[in-house]
């Protein structure tokens, strides 16, 4: 998993409550198991027409978010059914950070699993922050997870709370098989005890 520590890019406005995972990658989009390839889908009912044409209006569709790092959108972000696809749509579209005032429980844990950190914040400063992402190529966000700090673009630092075993898995790049890796040597050590011990098992 890629490492999160520091971020600095443009913030996409989304200023809409209950965004459901069905909203972020729509159902027919599920078929696969790869982590790649569903970012030009994301959002595709609010991205295009029926006819696959790019709805001009929606922001991601707009010349200056279609490169944006973070999404600065409303409470209760990932909301629906407990599809792992969501965060990799985000993830393969480009998107490293989302800043809500609340998320949805299983959407927040798979963010972490994927190396997308989801930041909540009380709405008064989602709202400054919003502000900011309106700012349109203007609106670069920098986040710095070791200090927990994220800077708008005027300047001004808003502090923000995360659990420290998911801040040091982010630092360090660790998914879950990442961090039983760390075990490998306990590993390895069981394995040749039992293969003496409980050979029958071999």
């Amino acid at each position: 998993m890629q490492k999160f520590d520091q971020l600095t890019g443009v913030a996409a406005p989304l200023p809409m409550m209950n965004v459901d995972t069905d909203m972020i990658i729509p159902k027919q989009f599920l078929k696969t198991i790869k982590r790649t390839g569903l970012g030009k889908n994301l959002f595709d009912e609010m991205r295009y027409t029926p006819d696959g044409k790019e709805i001009p209006d929606f922001v991601l569709n707009k010349p200056q978010y279609r490169n944006a790092k973070i999404l600065v959108t409303g409470a209760n972000f990932g909301c629906g059914s407990s599809r792992e696809h969501a965060p990799w749509a985000l993830l393969d579209f480009g998107i490293r950070c989302v800043i809500a005032p609340s998320f949805a429980d299983i959407f927040y844990n798979n963010c972490f699993k994927n190396g997308i950190l989801p930041i909540t914040l009380p709405q008064e400063e989602v709202d400054k922050l919003m502000d900011d992402a309106n700012r349109g190529a203007n609106a670069v966000i920098s986040i710095d997870l070791e200090k927990q700090e994220i800077r708008g673009p005027d300047g001004g630092c808003i502090k923000f709370e995360i659990d420290a075993f998911r801040k040091h898995c982010l630092l360090n790049g660790l998914d879950d098989i990442g961090l039983t890796m760390q075990k490998a040597a306990n590993i390895d050590s069981y394995e040749q005890k039992a293969k003496v011990g409980q050979p029958w098992l071999w």
